[in-house]
């Protein structure tokens, strides 16, 4: 029996889970599968339309922002099963849901805009009007990022979810990390107008995620901070193993250790040093 078996009834592998999610977040669900869905004309654009920006193909940040907010939607549809009973009926809940869709939507078609006209969509303040633009893409970063922190709050203030207590824990400090953490790495970055502390010369860079490894990357510490919201919980898993008092010990163990990492790969680029050097 697994941890999720301890909080609800089993559900069959296939579309029952996707009535469940639907039944728990219909709005993230419905979103983060039409993300996922998206994800194949942006692949396809990939391998017919040739153009670059900054030696990357146009389409690889949209493909990239689709992959991550779909998961991001999926998650937080998994978790919603835990928050307290009745909230994801309530009138406030369903504006706020709604909010949160609309922000995404807001940053996928500002993100998808920039790679059809083949210029960039972060850092661009070139004209007033971008500028601007890129101001309220903030805000709708910040305002897409807060589900976690409403959802964190409201699990770990419920006593009533099922979950044993670590893994209660690990749920709820995952979902307000990432918030905290992302804020904070992502204000940053916002700030310097750049994800590179540094200019790269050769273009080295990690495969698959596209981190310099030349220069600092704010991008490394970035990404770990969003994730917090899927280490912690694996971690709240193998604390099952343990007595209740031991396996919350981990739990907050893991918590700072993560919130060390993160912290650790933002100094480290800031220094301007990569995560992993190029060798030679």
């Amino acid at each position: 029996m697994t941890a999720f078996d301890l909080a609800a009834p089993p559900v069959a592998p296939g579309p029952a889970i996707l009535r469940r999610l639907m039944a728990d977040a219909p709005v993230f669900t419905a979103l983060g599968l039409l993300l996922a869905m998206a994800t194949v004309p942006l692949f396809a654009a990939m391998a017919v339309d040739p153009r670059m920006f900054q030696g990357v193909d146009v389409w690889v940040k949209p493909a990239k922002f689709a992959v991550s907010l779909s998961l991001y939607l999926l998650t937080l549809a998994l978790f919603a099963r835990w928050m307290p009973a009745g909230t994801t009926g309530r009138r406030w809940w369903r504006i706020y849901a709604w909010v949160v869709a609309l922000a995404i939507l807001a940053e996928m078609a500002w993100i998808g805009g920039a790679a059809m006209f083949g210029t960039g969509s972060h850092f661009n303040v070139g004209t007033p009007a971008m500028a601007a633009l890129y101001a309220a893409m903030g805000i709708a970063a910040v305002t897409l990022t807060s589900a976690t922190l409403v959802m964190g709050l409201a699990i770990w203030r419920n006593p009533a979810t099922g979950l044993p207590p670590a893994l209660r824990l690990s749920v709820a400090l995952g979902l307000v990390l990432t918030f905290v953490l992302t804020v904070v790495v992502a204000g940053a970055m916002s700030q310097t107008l750049s994800h590179h502390v540094g200019t790269p010369v050769t273009g080295a860079m990690l495969p698959v995620m596209g981190w310099s490894r030349e220069v600092g990357d704010l991008r490394v510490a970035h990404f770990l901070a969003t994730h917090a919201m899927h280490a912690l919980p694996l971690l709240g898993l193998v604390a099952l193993r343990l007595p209740d008092g031991a396996g919350r010990a981990l739990v907050w163990a893991g918590a700072a250790g993560w919130t060390a990492l993160v912290a650790g790969t933002f100094l480290q680029a800031q220094a301007g040093q990569p995560f992993l050097p190029a060798l030679g």
